[in-house]
This record gives structure tokens, C-alpha cells and sequence, in this order.
């Protein structure tokens, strides 16, 4: 009678040091924001359509600095606006940072940047210090207007000069594409 060997199967290591990994919470997040690099990656926003877009009553955004100075930012009425709510704990806001980054690095004369965050000033801006992020941050002196409150981060809006938002995105994404761009110098040039 001949035994049957068992052959060893990787696939099923492979399975187990996966789950293994987001287990330990040392190793969890940096996998996160890889998954969600690759995610971001493949995934460029683009404009809602027509019919969907929604206009928002212009507001002024009462905002602290890092520095612990305060702006007033006026949002929808004259210019148009990014803005991203976002945490340095969440893997898919950390993912799609880089991309926000060259954004900002060729828009920021022409569009107003507004990152916001509930986080402590002195985190943040060790988080974008080790980095190396020059991105705009700040945290909320008001209550977020109900129409962009979401309980889901990121999120993040382009907003039009008369207060349409154009693209709203929730998730890890390619902020630094054609579609996006093509957004922007579409919007900008009707400013």
C-alpha cells in the first residue's frame, strides 16, 4: 500500500502570514497604505455629471493654522477650492497624500487648498515635517457645513468658483491625474 505525501502548499502559508500581518498592529497600517497606494494608483476622480452636481451656499470657513494663527477662507465665492478631510492615522489618506502633494505644487497660485483635520496641531505637523509635505492644514474653528459633513475620511471635494462641487471622492485616490488636472485648467480658465 503505497501513503500519499503531502505536499506543502505556499499558497496557504502565504494566507496565514497575511492575516498574521494585519493582525499586529505594528505591520497593519503600512500594509493598509500600500493596498491603498495601489488603490489610489489605478483610481483617478472625475467630475460628477451635470444633474448631479450641487451647489453650496457661499460660506466662510473659520480655520487654525498650524501655527495656531486663524484664517478665514471664503468658499464659494470667487475661487476654486480643494478640500480634503483627512487624518495622519488613516492609511488611505496617507495613500493619496503624495498625489494631493503635486497637486498642490502646480495649482496652489490658482486654487485655494484647504486640508482639515480634528487632529493636534503639534501631530500634524510632525507627520508633514517627516514627510516633507508643504500641503495647507488646518482645524475647523466651526461646526463643517451639513452638505459636506461625512463620517467617511478621506473626502475630498473640488468645488467650482460659484460653489458647484464638481468632484466630490471618497477613498484613497490619484489626485495628481489628466482627469483632475483637466478639471482644474477647465474651471480656471473660466475664472
Amino acid at each position: 500500500m503505497k501513503v500519499k505525501s503531502k505536499k506543502f502548499n505556499w499558497k496557504n502559508l502565504a494566507f496565514i502570514i497575511s492575516i498574521l500581518l494585519l493582525i499586529i498592529p505594528q505591520t497593519r497600517t503600512p500594509i493598509q497604505i500600500v493596498v491603498n497606494q495601489i488603490k489610489a494608483a489605478l483610481f483617478s476622480p472625475s467630475a460628477i455629471s451635470q444633474s448631479r452636481q450641487i451647489n453650496i451656499e457661499p460660506f466662510s470657513y473659520k480655520l487654525q493654522t498650524l501655527d495656531g494663527g486663524q484664517r478665514d477662507i471664503l468658499v464659494g465665492d470667487g475661487s476654486v477650492v480643494f478640500l480634503s478631510y483627512w487624518a495622519t492615522w488613516c492609511p488611505p489618506c496617507i495613500a493619496e497624500l503624495p498625489s494631493i502633494e503635486k497637486l498642490y505644487e502646480d495649482y496652489n497660485n490658482k486654487v485655494t487648498f484647504l486640508l482639515i483635520t480634528d487632529e493636534d496641531p503639534k501631530i500634524v505637523k510632525k507627520f508633514l515635517d517627516k514627510k516633507g509635505y508643504s500641503l495647507p492644514v488646518y482645524m475647523p474653528l466651526i461646526k463643517t457645513p451639513p452638505i459636506l459633513f461625512e463620517r467617511t475620511i478621506p473626502t475630498n471635494y473640488v468645488i467650482d468658483q460659484n460653489g458647484k462641487i464638481i468632484i466630490k471622492e471618497q477613498g484613497a485616490s490619484n489626485w495628481n491625474s489628466e482627469q483632475v488636472r483637466e478639471v482644474f485648467d477647465n474651471l480656471l480658465v473660466t475664472d
